[in-house]
């Protein structure tokens, strides 16, 4: 038997921290970043939908995501793309004027949608197209078609519940244990979150490859490094925040944090002290 795992409200609020996103737009007045709720048909599958626009870039723009464990659904002229879960760090460079629309999909929350181990889809970018033929094919269109942002966002949530998910609660489960991951920053080690959960380790490695697509010890560590990320950007010692996250050394923790960043600390934290 599970333990009980602490869940957010009904009706919790959209997140609204760039957690991930390194250095985002920074000084520039060109984007216009905001999320939407899901609706509540939706809640259960989907974390929020986000919608960046840009306009008049004076020169190409790169982003650098450290990438959650979820599963995107990612809409622009560029590509339509339903990405698995990244295991590194990876970037997308934006020119002129566009606008990108994606949905996140909670912790698991793709496995009614693909009915297979989501795991399949880890590393991976698949064309909308391609995994739901001419409906996906034809939503696409439209959402490029469509000006209006919210809009927008109605259509993708159509075509979501035209597949029809059917709740699964072990899904939900393990929502709400990678939850208790990101949001518990004592929590360092799969023991610790297996012991929470009521479940083995073994069980729960083979429940985040099914629903989650990772393991439980690439999720617990990628939160930390989020959690590094932004303490570091704002001035924390280095290594007084290596020992509170669970890392070896300091060392340990700048090579992390270098392979999914794309830069040590030391340089992340100037880009904070210039903001």
């Amino acid at each position: 038997m599970a333990a009980m795992v602490p869940r957010p409200p009904e009706g919790r609020l959209v997140e609204t921290r760039q957690r991930g996103w390194v250095n985002p737009y920074a000084g520039l007045s060109a984007f216009d970043f905001s999320r939407q709720a899901p609706p509540q048909e939706l809640s259960p599958f989907v974390e929020h939908f986000w919608v960046v626009t840009y306009t008049d870039l004076a020169e190409p723009y790169e982003q650098r995501i450290v990438s959650h464990p979820t599963v995107n659904m990612t809409i622009t002229h560029d590509f339509h793309q339903i990405a698995g879960v990244i295991r590194g760090g990876f970037s997308y460079t934006m020119h002129g004027s566009g606008r990108v629309i994606g949905t996140r999909f909670r912790p698991g929350g793709f496995r009614p949608f693909l009915g297979r181990p989501v795991s399949e889809l880890t590393g991976h970018f698949t064309e909308i197209g391609r995994l739901y033929g001419p409906a996906g094919t034809t939503t696409v269109r439209r959402v490029l078609a469509e000006p209006d942002p919210r809009a927008a966002v109605s259509l993708i949530e159509r075509f979501l519940l035209s597949l029809a998910p059917e709740r699964d609660p072990v899904a939900e489960e393990v929502a709400d244990l990678v939850g208790l991951a990101e949001n518990d920053v004592t929590i360092t080690r799969v023991d610790q979150l297996a012991a929470l959960s009521g479940r083995s380790m073994r069980t729960l490695q083979r429940l985040f490859q099914d629903y989650v697509g990772i393991g439980p010890k690439w999720v617990i560590r990628r939160f930390r490094l989020h959690e590094a990320a932004e303490r570091v950007y704002q001035g924390l010692d280095l290594a007084t925040l290596a020992a509170e996250l669970g890392y070896t050394d300091q060392a340990h923790l700048t090579r992390d944090f270098t392979a999914a960043v794309g830069m040590p600390p030391a340089a992340y934290a100037r880009l904070g002290n210039r903001s």
